[in-house]
């Protein structure tokens, strides 16, 4: 198969390379953190001005009808650089909520902000002990006249603090582990009953805690089938794997480029410690690891459009996988070959590490997705 890039793939790679050279090297996003929120609207309005918060949107809704490779190039970038601006939240996911189920009003209503950059969104999923089973919703909406009411508790919401409009997952009737009666509602983060409990995570972004008592929404916050929605959630949340695959491939390539740089300039008895021979099949191994991710999520990335609903999910859960390992063993080779510095704040790669641990754990860690694809038949 033909991976090379076309002309206009290559184009937005150099666009959002060459931004994130100018606007984001360590120094940069150490000052972004330390902005409301964790991340810097500048920057996320440079995003929108190169028209990337519009990449993935249909041109009749004002977007440029990008795709999965389109979204592969940006997140690899936005890893690269250790972006903090929620692009996952709003675009990816917010955004693929609207892009597969919204309503021509709901469109109207949101997507004209998100690319504009004026508006974020952030996805209310987890609860206590729902671990990764996107099914286990105790969060209700009840029906009142026309409209809903809705109860429950979400955790690590991320962009929960700054988030314009929220992307809720309820239970509109069933018991809580059901898989059906369960629907996807879009409330303003202001709206009266909404409380917030946010702080940073471990790898320097934000999320928070969310309680809704008595939230009262119209009968047009519903995305999709309000008693049927769980199907339209997986749909959202594979593309959202997809797009962390991304992001960790361009995390690794950029551990493996400072892990070189160190060990070439780091001297140990006089000479580089990079002229040790056990360390240079370290960082070969390294360098395996990183493109066998590479390879998986591209592969994740051209699955992502595969029309059966199970042959997708269990080609994603692989990629996350192979993933889940591949990163694993690129950050801690990282930090162990950086030795004690690589543990300190001021290190670049010890951040690097806490985002691609994150990134493991994030809809799901290895050993879920590999009990996943055993049980599809698959093997690991």
């Amino acid at each position: 198969m033909d991976f090379d890039l076309s002309e206009e793939q290559r184009l937005l790679k150099e666009s959002i390379d060459g931004l994130l050279t100018d606007s984001y090297d360590f120094e940069q996003r150490k000052k972004y953190m330390k902005e409301k929120g964790g991340w810097s609207r500048a920057v996320w309005l440079k995003l929108a001005e190169q028209g990337l918060l519009g990449l993935p949107f249909s041109e009749a809704d004002g977007g440029f009808g990008g795709g999965g490779v389109e979204t592969m190039i940006v997140m690899e970038a936005l890893g690269k650089a250790l972006v903090l601006e929620p692009y996952l939240a709003t675009v990816v996911i917010g955004g693929g909520f609207l892009r597969h189920a919204g309503t021509d009003a709901q469109k109207a209503a949101h997507i004209p902000g998100i690319i504009d950059g004026s508006k974020t969104l952030a996805f209310a999923q987890l609860e206590k002990n729902s671990r990764y089973d996107l099914f286990d919703v105790a969060t209700t909406a009840k029906k009142k006249g026309d409209g809903w009411v809705i109860d429950g508790e979400k955790f690590v919401v991320l962009n929960g603090e700054n988030a314009d409009t929220l992307v809720v997952t309820a239970r509109t009737k069933g018991d809580r582990r059901d898989k059906t009666g369960i629907g996807v509602f879009l409330v303003p983060a202001n709206a009266r009953g909404v409380t917030k409990k946010s702080y940073p995570t471990q790898d320097g972004l934000h999320a928070a805690d969310i309680t809704l008592t008595g939230v009262e929404v119209g009968a047009d916050a519903a995305i999709g089938n309000p008693e049927d929605s769980l199907a339209l959630i997986e749909r959202v949340v594979d593309e959202a794997r997809v797009a962390l695959c991304a992001e960790a491939v361009g995390l690794m390539d950029e551990s493996l480029k400072t892990t070189v740089e160190y060990i070439k300039t780091r001297k140990q008895f006089g000479v580089a410690i990079g002229s040790f021979q056990s360390l240079q099949h370290r960082a070969s191994d390294m360098f395996v690891a990183t493109e066998q991710a590479r390879s998986m999520s591209m592969f994740a990335t051209m699955a992502n459009d595969f029309e059966n609903a199970k042959e997708r999910s269990n080609a994603i859960a692989a990629a996350k996988v192979q993933i889940g390992k591949s990163l694993k063993f690129v950050g801690q080779q990282s930090i162990q070959l950086h030795g004690g510095i690589g543990m300190t704040m001021e290190a670049k790669i010890g951040h690097y590490f806490k985002r691609l641990t994150m990134i493991e754990n994030t809809f799901g860690d290895t050993d879920y997705h590999q009990r996943r694809v055993a049980d599809a038949g698959g093997l690991v």
